[in-house]
């Protein structure tokens, strides 16, 4: 069996047919099988078809999503790669440094590997739906590769990394829903009892977002935080006190 296949890979809005192709050809040269799309462009262009050769089976089983959050929805490990830095784009790994952690992330779920439009890449908001963020560096002069260029370096790494032996963890990852239904109730309960600004909430649980991320929580501690917001809501209606079950 081939150690990739829990290992997605996730364009956000590609811009141009060609590149999904030859972004399936790259795949294929590294045994990865399965390509989700949002909001793409025409994959039944015949650009595509061309440049896909003989991987037109992962393009036409290619499956459509209409947001990042839905394409991550079974996958409690992601990676957002990116070549901005700035203040919500930190702790940002190379390609071999991710490799590592997906090579172990992947003995326990599906791991996605989120790359952006051809243009702008990838939006704040959809870095911080991600666990890890990671970057390709390149000569300062000219740090822009070509969409499946990127992927393929990507999964070369990962290839490389196939052949070696990982711990295996008892832990069960929370998994994307999980995550996301946790900081929608965070947010909704900091709101709540005046922690975030209404006006600009993502500002601080970005930060949350990031602190999570670095945790690897899995199921069991996301029902604990989310029992502690449950009681947030409740003491901040007026009583001062333990929540009684």
């Amino acid at each position: 069996m081939n150690n990739l296949n829990p290992v997605t890979i996730v364009l956000v809005e590609p811009q141009h047919p060609g590149n999904v192709g030859m972004v399936c050809r790259a795949m294929k040269n590294m045994g990865l099988k399965e390509l989700r799309l949002v909001n793409p462009c025409s994959i039944d262009h015949l650009d595509a078809l061309k440049f896909a050769l003989s991987a037109r089976d992962l393009l036409e089983g290619a499956r459509i999503f209409p947001f990042l959050r839905d394409a991550l929805f079974d996958c409690p490990f992601s990676v957002a790669t990116t070549r901005r830095h700035g203040k919500y784009r930190q702790e940002i790994f190379t390609p071999d440094e991710i490799a590592e952690k997906v090579g172990e992330a992947q003995r326990v779920g599906r791991v996605a590997l989120v790359f952006g439009r051809e243009d702008n890449g990838l939006t704040t908001d959809e870095v911080a739906l991600c666990r890890w963020q990671a970057t390709i560096p390149t000569a300062g002069d000219f740090g822009s590769l070509n969409l499946a260029q990127a992927v393929l370096i990507f999964a070369y790494e990962l290839f490389r990394k196939t052949g070696e032996t990982f711990p295996r963890h008892g832990r069960i990852p929370a998994s994307a829903g999980e995550l996301e239904t946790l900081y929608d109730h965070m947010e909704r309960a900091l709101l709540h009892i005046g922690f975030l600004n209404p006006q600009n909430p993502d500002h601080i649980m970005r930060s949350l977002r990031r602190i999570f991320a670095r945790s690897e929580l899995d199921s069991r501690e996301v029902a604990v935080l989310r029992g502690m917001m449950a009681q947030i809501d409740w003491a901040a209606g007026g009583f001062k006190g333990k929540k009684k079950s």
